[in-house]
Formats: structure tokens, C-alpha cells, sequence
């Protein structure tokens, strides 16, 4: 079984064993078709891609070469002049085929959905297993190249997102001082994300620190002011008058509401099919 991984460093492991993927260039020729997901990608799409704008002459079959050496990696046992089955041959140009769970960041995305609408014991779990998907930042070494970028950007989010519905599922358990230390981390990596800082506020406030938690939520609102101009929204209004009103309600045990776990994040790089230039026949 092939498995490659994009949360992190881009790598590869054929029946658990990890692969070497060669230099940079080859390697991006992977990460570019997995942010495809499958679909296929021309190979013009490729060249242009990979040599950012600027292909040399003989790009074309560079890039030939560096699927067939992709291909030798990925399936070692193939037989020769077999079709390949992995990084598989499709007009007009070639896609990466893989199992449902093989990439990484597919299984993670799944992970989320089977987490959505559960029960907090329940969801507490899913979510774990969907953030030790992560190595590092997605697409690592080429996360700032154009074809990566957008795709890179949504699995971020979706990450953050994950965070946040982590520590509120276990709020809703009752790990109301537990949770502080990670939402503290939280939000000193991203300080105004206010449904953070709504989570710290409120997880302060349950473990009996009043004064820590509006010295959070002034602090966010000094911030937002400063860095963007702008008031902290409803949530974060609301709580900090409930806070100071230490109403009731503040700790009353909620499970947590499903979150959308796409909501309209930038799309992957689109896959634009390219004048077929060479035949694209299997290795």
C-alpha cells in the first residue's frame, strides 16, 4: 500500500516503509498532484507549475523522466510495461490515485466530518486522531508556492477549527482548568481568532479565574482596535458583559454545536487541462 503525507514534511511510505522521493523538483511534482486530489493535470499545467513560469527547453521530458522515476518509487514490484496504478497516466497528462485514507490530509478532512454532531466524550477522540494527522505545517517546503498556497491556506484553517472544537468539547466535559494551558498556547499563536479567545475567556472564567478571563477579553478587544480598527464581534461582546454579570448560564454544561467544517475557505489550485504536447504512455 502507498501512503503520502502533505500535513508537514511531503513523504511517502510504500507498505510502511518510508520512500525516497528524490531532489526538490521531483518531490514537487508529487505535492502538485496531490493538491489535485486525484484529479488528473495536464502536463503543460506541470511544466509551468513546477518550474514557475520559466520551464527550460527540454521541460517536458524532465518531467517525463521525473514521473518515471516517481514511478519506479511508488511501485517497486510493478512489473515492467505494466499500466502504473499510483501516479497513473490520464489524458492529458497524469493524476495520483490513492486509497481513501493514503493522504494524509484526506483522512484528516474525514476525520472532522465523523466528528461533527457526535457527543463530546465521543467527539474528543475523532478530533484527536485527526490532529495527529499533522507534522507541520501542510505542504511544507512548497507550501508558499502558488499551486500550494490556496490548499495549504484551507487545511490551516480547517486545523485551527479542529483545535477549537477539541477544547470545546472538553469544556463541555467539565476540563475547564486542563483546557487553559492549550487555548493559552492558542491564542498567543493567533491572537485574534475570536472564537479562541471566546474558549479561554470562558474556560478561565469555569476554573474560578474572573479576572483572568476579562483581562483576555480586553485585552483581544485593544488588539482588534490597534491591528484592524474594528470592535470584537457579538460572541466575544456578550461574553464579557455575561462574565462581569457572572451569569448562571456561563457554566452550564452544553454539548458543543457542529461547526461547518468548510466555510467557503479558499479553493485548491484549480487543475487546468493544457494542450497535450507528448504522448503519455505508461513507464
Amino acid at each position: 500500500m502507498v501512503t503520502v503525507s502533505v500535513l508537514g514534511p511531503l513523504r511517502a511510505a510504500v507498505d510502511d516503509r518510508a520512500a525516497d522521493l528524490g531532489g526538490r523538483r521531483q518531490r514537487a511534482v508529487l505535492a502538485r498532484l496531490a493538491v489535485a486530489a486525484g484529479s488528473p493535470v495536464s502536463a503543460d499545467l506541470l511544466v509551468e507549475d513546477i518550474w514557475s513560469g520559466e520551464p527550460p527547453p527540454r521541460a517536458l521530458a524532465a518531467l517525463q523522466v521525473h514521473i518515471s522515476h516517481l514511478r519506479r518509487i511508488l511501485e517497486p514490484a510493478r512489473p515492467p510495461r505494466a499500466p502504473a496504478t499510483v501516479l497513473v497516466s490520464v489524458a492529458p497528462g497524469y493524476a495520483l490515485r490513492l486509497d481513501d485514507d493514503a493522504l494524509d490530509a484526506r483522512r484528516f478532512t474525514r476525520l472532522l466530518d465523523d466528528a461533527a454532531g457526535r457527543p463530546p466524550e465521543a467527539a474528543q477522540g475523532t478530533l484527536r486522531a485527526a490532529l495527529a494527522c499533522w507534522a507541520g505545517p501542510a505542504y511544507g517546503e512548497f507550501a508558499d508556492e502558488p499551486w500550494a498556497a490556496p490548499e495549504a491556506a484551507r487545511l490551516e484553517e480547517l486545523r485551527l477549527q479542529a483545535v477549537e472544537r477539541l477544547a470545546e468539547a472538553r469544556l463541555a466535559t467539565g476540563e475547564d482548568a486542563a483546557v487553559v494551558p492549550d487555548l493559552d498556547r492558542h491564542v498567543h499563536d493567533h491572537p485574534l481568532r475570536e472564537p479562541a479567545v471566546r474558549l479561554l475567556a470562558l474556560a478561565l472564567y469555569r476554573a474560578g479565574r474572573q479576572a483572568d478571563a476579562l483581562a483576555v477579553l480586553a485585552r483581544v478587544r485593544r488588539r482588534l482596535a490597534d491591528e484592524l480598527g474594528v470592535d470584537p464581534g457579538p460572541p466575544l461582546q456578550d461574553l464579557e458583559r455575561d462574565v462581569l454579570a457572572q451569569a448562571p448560564h456561563l457554566v452550564v454544561r452544553s454539548a458543543p454545536a457542529p461547526a461547518p467544517m468548510r466555510p467557503a475557505p479558499p479553493p485548491p489550485a484549480p487543475v487546468r487541462v493544457g494542450r497535450v504536447r507528448a504522448q503519455m504512455g505508461p513507464e
